[in-house]
């Protein structure tokens, strides 16, 4: 099996039309291209091509996908053969070993179980750990909290590992996982001991990973993980599981240093903090924590290494700006880090001070200013020198030009000489901003759950605004594996206009290949708009979460009329009658 992660990059790198056009005279059409269908007999076009979504449409015959689809119809390639020649069109090389992708799932599934199964043995571990349950005391954390985040302790002993897993202990996958360190005698000894452990989650909850406080004298005070197949600390972030909620009510994420900072922050009550993984802040993670809040406040330390970890932080930040997007920077004082400041200041202090974070444009000029008199030529000559390797890198234009006429103000120097200076060509639209176009007619044919499909495949970042309890909705529909892998392929960071083929691919020859091939068409025959998706995205969520209802409420219903309800199903029945109204006199307003 050829591995996705390779069909998804063979799918990026293919150029539709050009692929189609090899076979078919394609006419270009304002944003598409038309031709007869080369799949039936016609005299008018109805065949479409729509690159920027990358697949083929007929509204004659229906026939429709990716390049891949088009190779095999038109051509007759196996999947294979037809991933192979596009490979071969993008330079690319498939990997020979059709079973590497189904092994390495296996691979990583056998880890994950591995993962768990140590992370049990942690927890259970610290209930028999009363230094290491008196030093979470001390530092003021509950056994609530610390169940929530799942902490646990390794105990001493080089082998403790070995109560967990018994004879597995020998198992070359304990060293994989990074539980098991072995020396060249060929010795074994856990990796971890005597320390408070912090279980690292994947975004699907899934341990990946490690880290270890120590809570006597010795070095190193935390101890984590090796890279490991399941684990790259580059890209992931601890507590984001636990913080997602959050996120979703606060629209703004903190970015802390350490696991215990984001553990006493929630202890505290503020719930909106994740740590990157004793790394700098990388693209990765800007990219995922731009997908879960619209504000990222990163919270460093006063000291020499809070300000280098910030700089690095600020530097990977601006290729991916967003006008519509917001990053601060918080330092706190020299003696505070998080966990100190939120225990000796409290939760509002806390809360002010995010909100008082420093933007990054101000910090940016912060920085270029540093060590600067600016009362000298030179100095301001020097500034705009060092904003070069800077202010070009910022993605979102409207911010860039502000940064430009803050870096005016300060040089005295024009915008426009700002701008040549720093090589940005200046941007000679109008400026007017074009009148948002009219909310698309939606298909009532569509069932929820397609609405919502849809309306996820046209604005990905929609889903970090779906709700905790989707799954209780959706999780037993057809439609609930595409859009849990939909999800996936958002989080994960695939391009917007590869998500459809990268489905569409992902699904083929199994009872969803309909379903995303039904997706497709819907796209380019009911596109919705950026500036209406919100408002469909909430009036979908509102209709799924009224269906559930009306479920549970026929059941209940069932039961009423057959005199079998008991107290407890009395009370649920009256409360979602009660609800059923609200919800629907709230969709009449809003109509």
């Amino acid at each position: 099996m050829i591995p996705e992660s390779f069909i998804q990059d063979v799918l990026a790198r293919t150029d539709i039309v050009s692929l189609i056009e090899r076979y078919v005279p394609l006419k270009k059409a304002g944003a598409n291209y038309v031709a007869c269908c080369p799949f039936h007999n016609e005299k008018s076009p109805s065949f479409t091509v729509t690159p920027s979504k990358q697949f083929y449409h007929c509204f004659g015959c229906g026939a429709h996908g990716t390049a891949v689809g088009f190779l095999m119809e038109y051509s007759g390639l196996s999947f294979r053969d037809a991933i192979k020649d596009l490979a071969q069109q993008a330079g690319m090389q498939v990997p020979e070993d059709d079973k590497g992708d189904a092994a390495h799932r296996a691979q990583s599934q056998s880890l994950i179980e591995i993962m768990a199964q140590a992370s049990r043995f942690y927890r259970e571990q610290l209930k028999k750990a009363p230094e290491a349950i008196e030093y979470l005391k001390k530092r003021g954390l509950t056994g609530e909290i610390a169940a929530r985040f799942g902490i646990g302790y390794a105990p001493p002993g080089h082998q403790a590992l070995k109560q967990a897993f018994g004879p597995r202990y020998d198992d070359a996958s304990l060293v994989e996982a990074g539980l098991v360190l072995q020396n060249d005698a060929g010795r074994r000894y856990d990796r971890f001991r005597e320390r408070v452990m912090f279980p690292i989650q994947d975004q699907r909850g899934n341990v990946i990973a490690f880290g270890g406080r120590i809570i006597g004298p010795g070095e190193p005070k935390y101890l984590n993980s090796p890279e490991t197949p399941l684990f790259e600390k580059g890209r992931e972030l601890y507590g984001l599981p636990q913080a997602r909620q959050a996120l979703r009510d606060s629209g703004c994420v903190v970015v802390v240093e350490g696991y215990m900072d984001v553990v006493a922050l929630a202890q505290y009550g503020f719930g909106s903090a994740v740590a990157t993984l004793g790394t700098a802040t990388t693209p990765m993670h800007i990219q995922k924590l731009f997908r879960q809040a619209e504000r990222v406040v990163f919270c460093f330390d006063g000291d020499k290494a809070g300000v280098k970890a910030a700089r690095r932080a600020l530097e990977n930040s601006l290729e991916h700006l967003a006008d519509d997007k917001e990053i601060r920077f918080l330092f706190l004082p020299p003696e505070h880090d998080p966990d100190s400041y939120i225990r000796e200041s409290g939760l509002e202090a806390f809360h002010r001070a995010v909100g008082e974070a420093m933007p990054l444009s101000e910090y940016l000029l912060k920085v270029l200013k540093a060590d600067l008199n600016l009362s000298t030529a030179e100095d301001r000559a020097r500034m705009i020198h060092d904003a070069k390797a800077l202010v070009p890198r910022i993605s979102a234009p409207i911010l860039r030009l502000q940064t430009v006429r803050m870096l005016s103000e300060e040089s005295g120097l024009t915008p426009e000489e700002i701008m040549a200076a720093l090589g940005i060509k200046a941007n000679t639209s109008s400026g007017k901003r074009a009148a948002p176009p009219a909310r698309a007619p939606r298909s009532n044919k569509l069932s929820i759950l397609r609405q919502l499909l849809s309306a996820l495949a046209h604005f990905p970042d929609l889903c970090a605004k779906l709700p905790a309890d989707l799954y209780e909705l959706a999780g037993h529909a057809d439609e609930w594996p595409l859009i849990q892998r939909l999800v996936d392929l958002h989080d994960d960071g695939c391009a917007d206009n590869a998500i459809l083929v990268t489905l569409m691919e992902r699904f083929r020859d199994t009872p969803q290949q309909q379903i995303a091939g039904e997706l497709m068409m819907q796209s380019e025959q009911h596109p919705l708009t950026r500036e209406t998706a919100d408002e469909e995205l909430a009036d979908i969520l509102q209709k799924l979460r009224l269906q559930s209802l009306d479920l549970r409420f026929q059941q209940l219903q069932q039961l009423a009329a057959q005199g079998k309800l008991d107290s407890d199903q009395s009370r649920q029945y009256l409360e979602l009658l009660s609800l059923k109204q609200k919800l629907k006199t709230g969709q009449k307003h809003a109509q």
